[in-house]
């Protein structure tokens, strides 16, 4: 996966539990996968999901940001629903050391429609909020939004409200949505990263093959 994207993308997403499952060798495994992926001159997301309590944020940003974490990546998704306020020392931390947070905001699967769009203003909308708060604040941008290229509309409506922030879109593939319809929203798709996972595996294990897929892709 890491040598076909290597000049075609320019970032790596692995999603942190399908190492997890294995304990001890599978982080092993996702440690050596992001040293790979940086000798491949790519950046690295750790799509991890993270949040709690203050102290145990902190351990969390301790693991993935910085140049002493033992998984250096360049980014890593956390979700507020534990409290936006609860993220702060990963903010902090992320500042320190020039990396960057994708909040989840409105993800892709639609279980998540219920939480998210609570309200008579979605509840996603208020994270979105928080995001511009804080970043207005520390004069900083540091922090963007997971918001699915599955949901258009929500994605062109958070480009419009945080329009210097930097947005994962998960759900290109096997979710349904492609990349076409992305390049539809127009203004400030630039900030978007598109992302896609299964349906390049599946073209897998050759190389060729899953470069072939990426290339369409594109």
């Amino acid at each position: 996966m890491l040598e076909a994207a290597t000049g075609i993308s320019k970032i790596v997403k692995p999603q942190v539990a399908y190492f997890e499952r294995f304990g001890a060798r599978g982080y092993q495994a996702l440690t050596d996968v992001i040293q790979a992926a940086r000798e491949h001159g790519l950046l690295v997301i750790a799509d991890a999901k993270r949040n709690d309590i203050g102290s145990t944020i902190d351990a969390y940003s301790r693991a993935w940001l910085g140049d002493d974490a033992p998984m250096q990546v360049d980014a890593i998704t956390v979700t507020p629903y534990l409290g936006f306020e609860a993220l702060e020392p990963l903010f902090r931390r992320a500042v320190d050391s020039g990396s960057y947070v994708f909040v989840v905001a409105r993800s892709s699967n639609p279980e998540g429609s219920q939480l998210q769009m609570h309200g008579a203003s979605p509840l996603w909308h208020t994270v979105l909020e928080d995001i511009a708060e804080w970043s207005a604040k520390n004069g900083t941008n540091t922090i963007g939004a997971v918001v699915g290229a599955t949901v258009l509309t929500d994605l062109k409506y958070a480009l419009d409200r945080l329009r210097t922030s930097y947005f994962l879109a998960p759900g290109i593939g096997a979710q349904g949505a492609s990349i076409q319809d992305v390049r539809r929203l127009g203004g400030g798709v630039e900030r978007v990263i598109a992302s896609s996972s299964r349906a390049l595996a599946r073209h897998g294990p050759e190389v060729s093959n899953i470069r072939g897929a990426l290339t369409q892709m594109q």
